[in-house]
């Protein structure tokens, strides 16, 4: 038996009036999907902890098996664990993205959160402001790591989670930052490093060049989602399988790692609606010739969420249905039985631009035991089911067992 997840980052939603009322869900065109929705179990899962952010690193680890109220820690060291970073006991782990805030001869505490992700800044030019900033504030107590695109990393040396509220930029989209920079006192050397960025980004080359060609500047740094390293348990251990995933984005890539699972790189995987989808997919069949499990993760819908881009965010749904979808379900035609389960972590609403926790639909097929299900997959039509996963971490093992 082999088995596939395809996860849909903050596919779920709320009625948009852009797109009539209806959810992104509700207006793509995703035959592949609703047949699967058509012959499978549909229902809704909570994926997020009552009490709990709903942010995509406790979800996908509820999605995974791993109940986040035990094993999480924070969402940056879980970047760090993907970027091979060794986190010591002693160590706080941050993400430190690049991001755009407004330009206007203001303070640093009145701008604006333009863009949370700088404009997609490309890996190659934030390696670049990074090591800038590195040189300026690297020491034995702090050291910057280079991710991918706008998602990077800060290590703490003998720092502390007790740092008060440190805001998510991408909850803070057109927003003035000042009632978003923590005024805990243990945060202040942070917020420091924050506001002095901004004089050091907004001079350097990379910049002035990507202003030139009309594109926004990686002005500054933001610092948040701080943690301990993480002890999670193998999902070989967990579930006595082995597993793999693909992903663009650090966070899921670290989870992966930090359950001992195979992680595939995919050149072309940008995390947005230009990713390859089909060379994603092609990377999973790969990891199933030796594992039985493959968790395929797809940022671009919650990006589409985050940027209030309701066209995109249908369009992105629709490639993985056309890219994704038969290509690996034709490859896992060849082992006989499989299963494959289909979901979003979270919803990514359009009308809020920011994560909710709200249960998610879900779909799961069975290749040798076909059911009656809906016609289309969508919000709707799975609340309608009466089925319902009230314990995230519940459904990996609805989804493994008969």
């Amino acid at each position: 038996m082999k088995y596939a997840v395809v996860l849909y980052d903050g596919m779920a939603d709320y009625p948009v009036p852009a797109l009539g009322g209806k959810t992104p869900m509700m207006a793509a065109k995703k035959p592949n999907l609703d047949a699967l929705a058509r012959r499978g179990e549909v229902g809704l899962v909570r994926t997020v902890a009552p009490g709990m952010k709903p942010g995509s690193d406790v979800a996908n680890m509820s999605v995974m098996g791993f109940d986040p109220v035990e094993y999480y820690t924070g969402r940056s060291p879980l970047e760090a664990a993907s970027i091979g970073i060794d986190m010591k006991p002693q160590d706080v782990s941050l993400r430190c993205n690049l991001v755009t805030l407004s330009p206007e001869d203001k303070p640093y505490d009145e701008k604006t959160m333009e863009d949370y992700c700088a404009g997609d800044i490309s890996t190659e030019e934030a390696r670049e402001l990074i090591d800038a900033v590195q040189a300026a504030f690297g020491n034995d107590e702090f050291h910057f790591y280079a991710g991918v695109s706008y998602r990077h990393c800060l290590i703490w040396h003998g720092g502390t989670t007790e740092l008060g509220a440190m805001t998510p930029p991408h909850d803070i989209s057109g927003k003035a930052i000042k009632k978003y920079l923590s005024r805990s006192e243990n945060a202040q050397p942070l917020i420091d490093m924050m506001r002095r960025s901004y004089e050091i980004l907004s001079k350097h080359p990379v910049n002035i060049k990507r202003q030139r060609e009309g594109k926004r500047p990686a002005n500054s740094i933001w610092l948040w989602g701080e943690g301990t390293r993480p002890a999670m348990g193998s999902f070989e251990q967990l579930f006595g399988i082995k597993g793999g995933v693909v992903s663009a984005v650090d966070l899921i890539k670290g989870i992966g790692r930090c359950a001992g699972m195979d992680v595939a790189e995919v050149p072309g995987a940008t995390g947005y609606i230009d990713t390859d989808f089909e060379g994603k997919a092609k990377a999973a069949l790969k990891l199933l010739e030796k594992d039985d499990l493959v968790y395929i993760h797809f940022e671009a819908p919650d990006e589409c969420g985050h940027r209030n881009e309701p066209e995109n965010k249908v369009r992105s749904i629709e490639l993985i249905d056309e890219k994704v979808l038969p290509v690996l379900i034709d490859g896992l035609k060849k082992y006989g039985k499989y299963r494959i389960m289909c979901l979003p972590d979270h919803p990514t609403p359009i009308v809020t631009r920011t994560h909710a926790s709200d249960p998610v639909p879900f779909v799961i097929y069975r290749s040798d035991r076909e059911c009656e299900g809906v016609v289309t997959l969508n919000e709707e039509t799975a609340k309608e089911t009466g089925i319902f996963i009230d314990f995230g971490p519940d459904i990996m093992p609805h989804f493994l067992n008969e």
